[in-house]
């Protein structure tokens, strides 16, 4: 694995005990939130390996659903954030796994509401840092370090050039790209990794491109 900075290895500020088990799975968390678009009201949490051995002595069940709460990793809040959820009226639930995962700190969310559903699986790599592995059946890897647009779209020729010509149109330059789909003609997901967030009206714009059905992001 490769570190930009020795803040990296160290880890981030962060509420502890533990970079891997607490910051990285408030990282997890806080995807969802921001892919979801909101604050679900129910929350699913299948942990699995070391996260689901030691997730209640190492905070991380209150990590991940400060995440949700959209909270960052340095939020005092953290510490109370099961009894916030319960107040807000997040319905939540913690399942210890046993099945074996490539990675031993991975979490499964299965997070939503009356109007849509979110199922993603996240690892925490250590320092702090998370990853996203997978959005809805998706295979993905987003990294979370820096800001992203998710875009889901029709299989289609043209649909990657639709959204890269909105993005070079304002400017915005493209630091990574991967593309998956679950079969050929069928539903695919564009993972866009940025050098900057990107406002709203370009979301939009990007919303209203051909065969994108469906946009998210994830700011730094």
């Amino acid at each position: 694995m490769k570190y930009r900075s020795v803040f990296d290895i160290i880890g981030p500020v962060m509420i502890g005990p533990s970079s891997s088990h607490t910051a990285g799975a408030a990282r997890i968390g806080r995807a969802a939130r921001h892919l979801f678009g909101r604050e679900p009201k129910y929350a699913h949490v299948h942990l699995y390996g070391s996260f689901a051995r030691t997730y209640k002595g190492h905070g991380t069940d209150v990590a991940i659903i400060g995440g949700l709460l959209d909270y960052e990793t340095y939020d005092q809040r953290i510490a109370q954030a099961l009894e916030t959820a319960r107040s807000n009226g997040m319905k939540v639930r913690f399942h210890e796994e046993d099945a074996h995962t490539d990675h031993p700190n991975t979490a499964r969310l299965k997070i939503g509401d009356d109007d849509g559903e979110l199922e993603l699986v996240g690892i925490s790599i250590g320092g702090g840092k998370a990853e996203i592995t997978e959005l809805n059946g998706f295979e993905l890897h987003l990294s979370g370090s820096h800001p992203a647009i998710l875009l889901i779209h029709n299989d289609r020729y043209g649909a990657i050039a639709s959204a890269t010509a909105i993005l070079a149109k304002h400017q915005i330059n493209i630091g990574r790209m991967e593309v998956s789909r679950k079969a050929q003609g069928e539903q695919a997901l564009m993972v866009i990794e940025m050098d900057q967030n990107i406002d709203d009206s370009i979301l939009n714009e990007l919303e209203r491109a051909d065969h994108i059905t469906q946009v998210a992001k994830i700011s730094e």
